[in-house]
C-alpha cells in the first residue's frame, strides 16, 4: 500500500516504518477504568491492557506542579484532567505538545456542548455518540476539523439519522 502524506497519513521516520501522529486516545477515570479508547495503530488486547494500566499509573500519580507532558516509551503523553476523568493522547516525541493539549480542551468543549454539561455517565451510556464526535474531530490519528460549530453541526445531522 502507498502511504499518504499530509492531513490523513503518516510521516516516514525511518526506512520502512510508518507512524500516525496520534497513536491513541484514552479517557480514564481516577479508578483506572477506561471509558473511551481509540487506537490508531495495531496493538493486541494484552498490549492495550498493559498500556492503559501503565498510563493510568503515570498520570494519576504525577504531581500537579509538573507539566502535563510525559515521555512514554518512544512517544509522548499529553494529558488533562477534567473532574474525575483523565484525557490522554499519545503522540510522536517531535509533535507540538500545545496543539494536542488544546485539542483535548476542544474535545471536552465539544462533549460539553453536545451533552450539556457532560459527565462520566454520558460517556458510558452514549459511547457511540462520543465516538461520533471523536471521529469528526480526529481522522486517522490527525486533527481533521477544529471548528466547534462545524463538528457539532455534522454530529447533530448524524444523530438525526439514528
Amino acid at each position: 500500500p502507498v502511504p499518504f502524506f499530509g492531513a490523513v497519513g503518516g510521516v516516514q521516520r525511518e526506512p520502512g516504518a510508518w507512524w500516525l501522529m496520534i497513536q491513541f486516545i484514552l479517557l480514564q477515570n481516577r479508578q483506572g477504568k477506561t471509558r473511551l479508547s481509540k487506537y490508531y495503530r495495531t496493538y493486541t488486547d494484552d498490549e492495550k491492557i498493559k498500556i492503559e494500566a501503565e498510563i493510568h499509573r503515570i498520570v494519576t500519580t504525577r504531581d500537579q506542579k509538573f507539566t502535563n507532558f510525559v515521555e512514554f516509551k518512544q512517544y509522548k503523553l499529553i494529558y488533562r484532567r477534567y473532574a474525575g476523568l483523565f484525557f490522554t493522547l499519545c503522540v510522536d516525541v517531535n509533535d507540538n505538545e500545545l496543539v494536542y493539549f488544546e485539542s483535548i480542551h476542544l474535545f471536552v468543549e465539544l462533549l460539553d456542548q453536545f451533552f450539556g454539561n457532560v459527565c462520566e455517565l454520558d460517556l458510558v451510556f452514549n459511547f457511540n455518540k462520543v465516538y461520533m464526535i471523536l471521529d469528526e474531530f480526529f481522522l486517522a490519528g490527525e486533527v481533521q476539523e477544529t471548528s466547534k460549530q462545524t463538528i457539532l453541526h455534522r454530529v447533530q445531522d448524524l444523530d438525526k439519522l439514528e
